[in-house]
């Protein structure tokens, strides 16, 4: 296939993968009504560990772990912590402001590479600071009291694990520059045993397995986790870094959307303002129309 075809097909690629995407989190909140929000995500990042381990053997690439320490910490943060929280928050929140919370990620990311790898902030980072506060602010709604904001807390702590996670990945990749999905295949396989560790410590309500559970976890396993993961090696393969890096901002937004239509909902006054605010954080840090080295994000 041509370069040109290639990108066609790249671009088709990137529109399903945010729809892909993006309805995960629709089918993480619609599961809530049969299962356990920690036990939910230890099956489903289990399941995507699995099918990726049989990728990787399809593939002849090699089964032996990345460097163990990054790994595990990596997994901790991003699939661990990550999907914890996030979870966590989709019991009493809703999925589109709790997508749009989780994904303030680069937000995040951007002062603990300030903090941690001494990365200098310039104008640009600190403007989308700014926006992304204010944002905060008007979608957490902190005035509507604690049940709402327990809700938001957890969102944005599942945020800034992405973004430890991200950073120390970043780390991984300086150091020892390993094959991107066997990274990600182990650090989500480390990730999903603690989950499930986690699991059979916490007290959660027994999983109702049901039809609808059962193709939701079967749509987050194959589609979300193991799909998703290889249309994303194809678009940032044969797509400009800034360009698959909208897809980042095309998911939360795309949530916000779909959860308007499919969940009843509707963002209020103060939320949509917020929505705006952090969308355009999101914009001006990403640096759209320039090039940037980076990991890969994992959703």
């Amino acid at each position: 296939m041509n370069p040109v075809a290639n990108r066609k097909t790249a671009l088709i690629a990137l529109i399903v993968l945010t729809l892909i995407w993006a309805y995960s989190w629709v089918v993480m909140k619609q599961v809530m009504r049969f299962s356990g929000p920690v036990e939910f995500s230890a099956l489903r990042y289990g399941g995507g560990a699995l099918v990726l381990l049989l990728l990787l053997a399809v593939r002849r690439e090699s089964l032996k772990p990345t460097p163990l320490k990054l790994t595990i910490a990596v997994g901790l943060c991003q699939t661990t912590a990550f999907q914890a929280f996030s979870q966590g928050a989709l019991v009493a929140g809703g999925a589109g402001k709790v997508s749009l919370l989780a994904y303030t990620m680069p937000f995040w990311a951007v002062l603990l590479a300030w903090w941690m790898l001494k990365e200098r902030l310039g104008p640009r980072q600190w403007l989308a600071l700014a926006l992304a506060a204010g944002g905060l602010i008007c979608v957490m709604e902190p005035w509507q009291g604690l049940g709402s904001l327990k809700s938001a807390l957890l969102a944005v702590a599942g945020g800034v694990s992405w973004a430890l996670g991200t950073v120390l990945s970043k780390r991984m990749f300086q150091l020892h520059a390993p094959s991107p999905l066997s990274f990600t295949t182990w650090q989500m396989l480390f990730g999903a045993v603690a989950l499930g560790i986690i699991a059979l410590i916490l007290p959660e309500r027994a999983i109702a397995w049901t039809s609808p559970f059962i193709l939701g976890l079967l749509y987050s396993v194959l589609l979300a986790s193991s799909l998703g993961w290889l249309l994303w090696l194809f678009v940032v393969k044969n797509l400009p870094t800034s360009v698959a890096g909208m897809a980042s901002l095309a998911v939360p937004v795309t949530v916000v959307l779909m959860a308007w239509a499919i969940l009843a909902e509707r963002p209020d006054g103060s939320e949509t303002v917020g929505i705006v605010l952090i969308v355009a954080g999101l914009l001006v840090v990403s640096g759209v129309g320039k090039r940037r080295k980076g990991t890969l994000p994992e959703h």
